[in-house]
């Protein structure tokens, strides 16, 4: 009587197809794993970047001086804070990067034209990220400034044309603009909002040209779902007294309020502080409006990391804070630069936000 292992043939012949179905599923995985690694992806990676704390310095330098009035000593810190891109245009994340940062949730994902609209590149980028940095430091010295009653008096500059730009032809580099439809432009952001509430439609931009005033109509162009006239712009600020910004390969207008709050402390007698950390973010216009921005959930994660408790952030910003606030920091939700100041004024007395705005469902 034989013994032994038992099979028909059916299973026989299962038994023999089983190893290329192996080496079927190895060269798969083999595929998959090329894919994920090395094929990149639309998207490129924001993920926390550096904090600098504006009332400190940016290595032997004081971010913020104050070179002709008089100044007072601070203390704390007032932390402004940035977003690290990782990747470019000819370089985005490979699908396994892109996998690893959306699982993490202080990091994002975001596509590769909503960073670089089509038909620009790397240095026009960078290029409009700097004047808006530039744009921004002047739009929170003149908040500061008016907050506590200076006078001053500005003129918002065309710094280039893009070539492509709706505008190329009409508005040139070194016309001054004023107002778009009417509406007195005070800076990037504001030009920016004029020239969107428009929907579309040809706007009417005047100013002056050489000194002479000048007015032509300009019909934007979508890039990006936002309307562009397709000029680069800064804001020249005549101000009673000369404040210094420091801070160097920072770009874009997001440390606007923070650069505003660090004036005003460093003009003013005492601590604004008290001693504590606040973290923040948001623009700024002259007349003390703060705006949203771009890498907020980014920026919460900086701000934790950077041993900050408190957090102040853009009301118009509240959707993408709420679920979203890592563990130990209170944010606090302001529209202008006097809820702010009246924000870290309270804290540092109280050591409580009871009262205050909070970003809530």
């Amino acid at each position: 009587m034989e013994s032994g292992p038992y099979f028909d043939t059916a299973e026989k012949s299962s038994a023999k197809k089983k190893p290329w179905l192996s080496w079927a599923l190895i060269g798969l995985v083999v595929v998959a794993g090329f894919i994920a690694a090395y094929v990149p992806s639309p998207y490129l990676i924001e993920r926390p970047g550096p904090v600098f704390n504006v009332l400190g310095n940016a290595g032997a330098t004081p971010i913020i001086q104050v070179v002709d009035s008089k100044s007072y000593p601070t203390d704390g810190a007032l932390d402004l804070l940035t977003v690290n891109l990782a990747g470019s245009p000819g370089h985005t994340a490979s699908w396994m990067e892109a996998l690893l940062a959306w699982l993490d949730p202080s990091q994002a994902l975001t596509p590769v034209d909503e960073i670089f609209p089509p038909n620009t590149n790397s240095n026009q980028v960078t290029k409009q990220n700097a004047l808006m940095m530039e744009d921004s430091q002047s739009q929170a010295t003149a908040a500061a400034l008016r907050s506590l009653g200076y006078k001053y008096s500005y003129t918002v500059y065309v710094d280039t044309v893009d070539s492509r730009a709706a505008a190329l032809g009409k508005i040139f580099a070194g016309d001054t603009i004023a107002a778009v439809n009417s509406t007195k432009v005070t800076g990037i952001d504001g030009l920016r909002t004029a020239v969107n509430a428009a929907k579309g439609s040809a706007v009417t931009v005047s100013g002056l040209r050489n000194g002479k005033p000048f007015e032509v109509a300009v019909k934007p162009k979508l890039i990006n779902k936002v309307w562009r006239l397709g000029v680069y712009v800064g804001t020249h600020f005549e101000f009673p007294i000369k404040v210094a910004l420091n801070l160097s390969n920072v770009g874009g207008p997001s440390g606007g309020m923070m650069f505003a709050l660090g004036i005003y402390d460093k003009l003013t007698p005492g601590s604004l502080t008290g001693g504590q950390i606040f973290a923040g973010t948001g623009t700024i216009d002259e007349l003390g409006q703060v705006g949203p921005i771009g890498g907020i959930r980014q920026k919460l994660y900086g701000a934790q990391r950077g041993g900050a408790k408190w957090f102040l952030a853009p009301a118009a910003n509240c959707n993408e804070v709420v679920g979203h606030t890592p563990g130990g920091l209170n944010v606090v939700s302001v529209s202008n630069f006097s809820q702010a100041l009246k924000a870290v004024e309270q804290i540092a007395q109280t050591g409580s936000a009871a009262g205050l705005s909070t970003c809530k469902k």
